[in-house]
């Protein structure tokens, strides 16, 4: 892509790596959106079944995962925060499955609240011989009531003088929506907390006032109906977002041209990836945003942070399947590529 002239060659020193390591330690990151549970059934193919010109997958194995929301905290609590987890769950089994994950991850579950009138989101992957067979989906896409925001509200005022940040999740699942989300932020820069916001479409323009927006390529594409493949579209997708949006910064993850940021009254920049080799680039804007905002709750400026994230992003996405990044991972790889 024709993103040469703007490219950045900043680097972290090793003094300075040091240092934003130790602070990552003990932050308190609330992460509030739409979580998931990842479920696998994993087997092998033998027959076709007698009763419809199908597979008949023999499961010998069943695994559960975090996801969506859930899997930002994760790598919070990996890269050695404290995450608050916000969230809806239903009344059934699968919220006592989450809970039980969260509990082994030692991930607070008190941000949580339960709507017996919608199911916990599963999201079922069925594999055989290594292969995706087929997925199915258990959920309720239809907006939380004012009660269940209420509570929300509630568990933030309660928690917000602890927090060094909050992490807006959406997945288009119900949870955010553009009323909730204004009285979260307006909360959050009463209290003076750090908020960064990983969209979706449906409410991708009533995140204003945030520190960070943080669209993919083709988020940013879509909802601004435009191409962004050359420096000069990058430029016009930043300055629009950041007019509409008021953010301190914005930031578009460009895939495999890296990342492009945007701060008030500077020229863009951008950081190229870091992945070596991509395997899998499931879960990774999870990793960015968890990683990037714990940087800046522990003092990095906006280009220390895309850089810190942008290293995330190349871990994880070098591994097969939704993996957090291990801090110890994190700064070592930083280490040895800046040196």
């Amino acid at each position: 892509m024709e993103f040469e002239k703007i490219k950045d060659t900043m680097k972290i020193q090793s003094s300075r790596l040091a240092e934003l390591k130790v602070k990552f330690k003990g932050l308190r990151i609330a992460v509030l959106g739409d979580v998931m549970l990842d479920s696998y059934y994993w087997g092998e193919v033998r027959r076709i079944s007698p009763e419809a010109p199908v597979p008949v997958v023999e499961v010998n194995n069943e695994s559960y995962r975090f996801g969506g929301a859930a899997n930002v905290a994760y790598n919070i609590a990996t890269l050695t925060g404290l995450p608050l987890q916000m969230g809806v769950v239903g009344n059934d089994r699968d919220a006592t499955t989450f809970k039980k994950l969260m509990k082994d991850a030692k991930i607070s579950s008190e941000g949580l609240v339960v709507d017996s009138s919608r199911p916990t989101t599963v999201k079922t992957r069925l594999m055989a011989h290594n292969q995706h067979v087929v997925r199915f989906d258990k959920e309720n896409t239809n907006p939380i009531t004012e009660e269940i925001q209420s509570k929300f509200i509630e568990i933030l005022n309660q928690q917000i003088g602890s927090l060094d940040a909050l992490i807006l999740q959406d997945y288009n699942k119900g949870v955010l929506t553009q009323g909730f989300i204004e009285q979260v932020v307006e909360i959050c820069r009463q209290n003076n907390v750090i908020v960064t916001v990983d969209p979706k479409y449906h409410n991708f323009f009533s995140y204003k006032n945030v520190t960070v927006f943080k669209p993919n390529r083709k988020e940013a594409e879509d909802m601004l109906k435009m191409r962004i493949r050359n420096e000069s579209e990058v430029r016009e997708a930043g300055k629009i977002l950041m007019s509409k949006l008021k953010a301190q910064h914005v930031l578009i993850t460009l895939g495999e041209d890296g990342v492009a940021i945007f701060s008030k009254g500077k020229d863009v920049k951008i950081i190229p990836t870091k992945a070596r080799k991509v395997a899998d680039v499931s879960g990774a804007g999870d990793t960015v945003i968890a990683t990037l905002t714990m940087a800046m709750a522990a003092g990095a400026d906006i280009y220390e942070a895309s850089i810190l994230a942008n290293y995330a992003a190349g871990i994880v996405c070098e591994e097969v399947g939704i993996v957090p990044v291990q801090v110890n991972n994190l700064f070592d790889t930083v280490e040895r590529s800046e040196a």
